[in-house]
């Protein structure tokens, strides 16, 4: 997998607070296209992923399901409404099988407060979701449409990509018009991006995959 500076909430826990937060929870398997939990649900529960790609979306006032964000192995999902009590920001769907480590929002804050090294890892985890999403606005404000969606791929090839013979594989199954809420563009800005960048050589698409050839290219684009 391609190098990123991404923080593993449950890798980064000191070995006793792991089993600590293990033995607090139940493991829980959702199948590709199932839901872990819904936007304005009560905060019940918090996730750990053991396994997996989940995606966060959310719908707005005129109806369209825009994706926020998505998770991977060892992230942590519902943190803030066990945290603040207020009601689910946005709906998690597996974007492939997951098994995740499903700990009672009590038990969670309880947890936070026996192990303070823990509760450091989510101040530096929402410190980092913070500055991604001042960077995302800007982005949306300053970039055009082929820089907004070559920074996606970026993100995608560092988070979720497999390098293979020179290549970046990310094989995930998001939909043009996902991507598009994701960049804050038109589905036809996303079509026309890709296909220029298809027309560099810098990437390949298939069927919910892609394949970047240049990934230097595609990051000096994105900036």
């Amino acid at each position: 997998m391609v190098a990123t500076g991404h923080t593993n909430f449950y890798r980064e826990l000191e070995p006793d607070a792991a089993d600590a937060l293990r033995s607090l929870g139940v493991v829980r398997r959702y199948p590709r296209g199932s839901a872990l939990f819904h936007e304005r649900q009560a905060p019940d529960r918090v996730v750990v992923l053991m396994t997996g790609i989940v995606k966060l979306s959310s719908i707005s006032e005129d109806g369209r399901e825009v994706l926020l964000a998505l998770r991977g192995t060892g992230d942590l999902l519902g943190e803030l409404g066990a945290l603040d009590g207020h009601p689910r920001s946005a709906t998690a769907v597996a974007l492939a099988d997951v098994e995740a480590l499903v700990v009672p929002a009590g038990d969670f804050t309880g947890f936070l407060e026996r192990h303070p090294r823990a509760a450091v890892l989510i101040l530096q985890m929402l410190s980092r979701r913070l500055r991604d999403a001042d960077r995302k606005r800007i982005e949306f404000t300053a970039q055009d449409s082929m820089s907004r969606v070559a920074s996606r791929i970026v993100e995608l090839a560092e988070r979720f990509g497999e390098e293979d013979d020179g290549t970046v594989r990310i094989d995930l199954p998001i939909s043009q018009e996902e991507l598009a809420g994701w960049t804050g563009c038109s589905r036809d800005s996303v079509v026309k991006a890709l296909q220029s960048m298809r027309g560099l050589g810098w990437i390949e698409t298939d069927r919910r995959r892609i394949v970047v050839r240049d990934l230097d290219s595609v990051r000096r684009r994105s900036e």
